[in-house]
């Protein structure tokens, strides 16, 4: 039975962007009660396909993709036990922005999006139909990505834009009220992966002679959403539930290769390297912390 005291809503660009950031976190929470909204911003349209025989789905072809996406989707969240799934101004609202890598190799926008992408996207018309949802769920914690959608894809720096004007929005008496009543969140996290744990993890695979698992990757020298322990606020620490979140990695078929680094680990080791979910807090009282030094309940304070 869901519990109405504790009520969590992530926002991500696209489908299995959940499941790798916080496929851990959601089903520890859904399986203790508490109330679990996802909300995905666009169906993913212009992600690579990397099943050859599904290699039609993709949009320079059939351009179908995003359909197909979102029954991956819903059979990630079925592995997670989540039962509220919803995507932002609903289904095809919002187009995959696409992206492409710059100089500096981050991720970037690319250099033609069409006027449908969710990186054109009006602010308040977005933020809009979050609110809406806001002040149906009413969250105390609302989780997304840093301001750099923690590695410069557009769709993701877009999310944390809306995200956050949403929070405030939806929090103004006088604003929308046919959007609904209104609602402050108290919390609003962004996702980080620890630096400290994916340099040691991939210093485990490279001594175990693993070299092509996040090919390229240097553990001296680490992408930028790899966060430095000292700037990071809360863990969930659910290693029970990293069997669910690989099986919804997997359900991501089109985006996630069976044979890939994120399944190239053992039992044991997957789950220290994928059963805790870190995070940094952006909005709120950071609440009391465990033996970790962070927090370790999203809902610690509240």
């Amino acid at each position: 039975m869901t519990s109405p005291d504790r009520r969590l809503l992530l926002v991500h660009a696209h489908p299995d962007d959940e499941s790798i950031n916080n496929g851990a976190t959601m089903a520890k929470y859904v399986a203790e009660g508490a109330h679990v909204t996802l909300v995905t911003c666009t169906l993913g349209d212009l992600g690579e396909v990397l099943v050859p025989e599904l290699a039609h789905l993709a949009a320079d072809r059939d351009d179908t993709l995003g359909a197909h996406r979102a029954g991956e989707l819903a059979e990630a969240m079925r592995h997670l036990g989540v039962t509220d799934h919803r995507v932002l101004g609903g289904p095809g609202h919002y187009r995959d922005s696409g992206m492409q890598w710059d100089a500096s190799g981050h991720a970037t926008a690319a250099d033609e999006t069409g006027p449908d992408a969710f990186w054109h996207a009006d602010l308040t018309e977005a933020a809009d139909h979050l609110v809406a949802i806001i002040r149906e769920v009413r969250p105390q914690v609302l989780v997304t990505y840093d301001q750099f959608g923690n590695y410069g894809h557009p769709d993701h720096v877009q999310a944390n834009r809306v995200s956050h004007y949403a929070a405030d929005l939806a929090g103004v008496r006088s604003y929308r009220p046919d959007l609904g009543e209104p609602w402050e969140i108290s919390k609003l996290y962004w996702t980080a992966m620890s630096a400290s744990r994916f340099r040691d993890g991939l210093r485990m695979l490279r001594d175990a002679g693993d070299t092509t698992s996040f090919e390229g990757m240097d553990p001296d020298h680490l992408p930028p959403f790899a966060i430095e322990d000292a700037d990071l606020d809360a863990v969930v620490d659910a290693p029970e539930h990293v069997p669910a979140k690989l099986d919804a990695m997997r359900a991501h078929a089109t985006q996630i290769t069976p044979d890939g680094a994120f399944f190239a680990m053992g039992v044991d080791l997957a789950a220290v390297a994928w059963g805790a979910e870190h995070y940094r807090l952006a909005r709120g009282r950071r609440g009391p912390v465990g033996d970790s030094g962070l927090e370790e309940d999203l809902f610690a304070g509240l």
